[in-house]
């Protein structure tokens, strides 16, 4: 227990002040997912034997910790992760000083207004219905279908399952196909929400590599599934969320392959499939390879209000999630249906605007870097929602702490992870309006220059936000 939080903690920066630079950095650690409420802390003995520091200052730590709820102690029980009950995954109030780059999504199209507008006659003619939408309307999977068909996968609206957004989608299909206790190949870094639904559901995580110049390691991937023969896959094939990779089509061709042979069910987020800046090639949906789910959203092209997704699977499998989901809900509401049709009849417009507002977004992020974090440079972007930085030391926690206390909430490395490393890596939105990017990487640099000072992160009072 101690030799995982000593590993968890990683290097940590301290003044004179030390039991309250533990306590920030466990605190982090609880607010990322990476220690998780009611987990138990080792005993005051034996971290300070791990840490090599002296018993009253982890007492010190912790007392700490217990005064702002983040513990609670009790005699026989020992320590244990807490979050105060007022601040529970409760973001930043719309107002606030503060800017959320947890949060990677363009802000509404320009064209939902209308869109809405329109889809209040389509919603009219369906007043006389019972309004329980299972599989969604038809005339919204018909559009989907085709979408999926003009992109290289033939493609019929009895494969679609209308859902309310992406993680609903893997929700359903958990529901359906998950195996609890089988092992769950993810890569790493991925989406934290999606990695925290497999756990949900009892798998045992499995990373695999990604980089942003790199990619996936195909050996590795395919090792990984020869050897652990996993229930299932979870991937993000297209403009990778974080690092914006790209699987070419050869590897999604031989990870297939291997998949149907392992017997693992591959699940392919393409939420982020069509966000293409200037990527200058365009694959296929993964299903064009060989048998897989896919996940899609409007979410990340239109707006995270509308909370639309679907699932593209076999009849079969369309059967399967069909039985699973009256455990789960009745299906996804009429209107929001209605405003992606309308919005999907010009999907040329509003991917062509989402890619233009990703381009400056890009932009003002490598300008932001270059002028407030010197030596930090900007990843390969040809397209998605974020750059994955290198920031060249583990230092991502430190910097979220620091980030925190002047108003800016940025999830640290290691939140993207499996297994708690990544600490010199941060996730950066390029979906926020210039001048705020501007705004939140000059607070960034504040940050990035107190922590090469060696100044200690202060206790943040600002909440815990999700990761988008």
């Amino acid at each position: 227990m101690a030799s995982r939080l000593g590993t968890q903690l990683g290097e940590w920066r301290a003044t004179s002040a030390v039991a309250q630079s533990l306590a920030d950095r466990i605190r982090m650690l609880l607010l990322d997912g990476r220690i998780t409420v009611g987990e138990r802390l080792p005993s005051e003995r034996a971290l300070a034997a791990e840490l090599h520091r002296s018993r009253a200052t982890i007492a010190r730590a912790y007392e700490l910790l217990e005064s702002g709820g983040y513990v609670v102690r009790t005699h026989g029980s020992g320590t244990r992760a807490a979050l105060p009950a007022q601040r529970i995954q409760r973001p930043a109030a719309v107002g606030d000083d503060v800017i959320d780059l947890t949060i990677a999504s363009v802000g509404s199209t320009p064209g939902l207004h209308a869109a809405t507008v329109r889809a209040l006659d389509r919603l009219a003619g369906l007043l006389g219905t019972p309004g329980y939408s299972l599989d969604g309307l038809l005339e919204l999977r018909e559009r989907v279908a085709e979408r999926y068909t003009a992109r290289g996968l033939p493609t019929d609206p009895e494969q679609i399952v209308i859902t309310s957004g992406a993680m609903h989608a893997l929700t359903v299909v958990l529901a359906a196909f998950g195996e609890r206790g089988r092992a769950a190949v993810v890569e790493q870094p991925s989406f934290p929400h999606a990695m925290d639904a497999l756990r949900r559901t009892g798998h045992r995580l499995v990373p695999t590599p990604v980089t942003p110049d790199g990619g996936w390691d195909a050996s590795h991937l395919v090792e990984t599934l020869r050897s652990q023969r996993p229930a299932l896959a979870y991937l993000i094939t297209d403009f990778h969320n974080p690092t914006g990779a790209t699987m070419p089509e050869l590897e999604r061709a031989r990870l297939a392959a291997v998949a149907r042979a392992t017997g693992t069910l591959l699940i392919v987020d393409e939420t982020c499939a069509e966000l293409d800046i200037d990527r200058g090639w365009t694959p296929r949906p993964f299903a064009a390879h060989g048998p897989a789910i896919l996940i899609g959203s409007m979410s990340k092209i239109a707006w995270g209000g509308l909370r639309i997704g679907w699932i593209r699977a076999g009849r079969e499998q369309v059967a399967a999630l069909l039985g699973a989901r009256p455990s789960i809900d009745l299906g996804t509401p009429l209107l929001e249906q209605c405003i992606a049709i309308e919005l999907l009849d010009d999907m040329d417009a509003l991917l062509a605007r989402t890619s233009e507002r990703l381009r400056t977004g890009r932009a003002a992020v490598a300008a932001g870097l270059a002028a407030h974090l010197p030596g930090v440079a900007m990843p390969p972007m040809p397209g998605g929602l974020a750059a994955w930085v290198d920031l060249g030391g583990p230092w991502s926690t430190a910097l979220s702490l620091g980030a925190r206390d002047r108003g800016l909430l940025l999830p640290p490395g290691p939140r993207f992870s499996a297994s708690g490393v990544l600490d010199r890596f941060a996730r950066i939105p390029i979906t926020w309006e210039p001048e705020l990017t501007t705004e939140a990487m000059a607070r960034l640099g504040a940050a990035w220059r107190a922590l090469h000072a060696g100044e200690l992160p202060t206790a943040t009072r600002l909440s815990a936000s999700a990761v988008v």
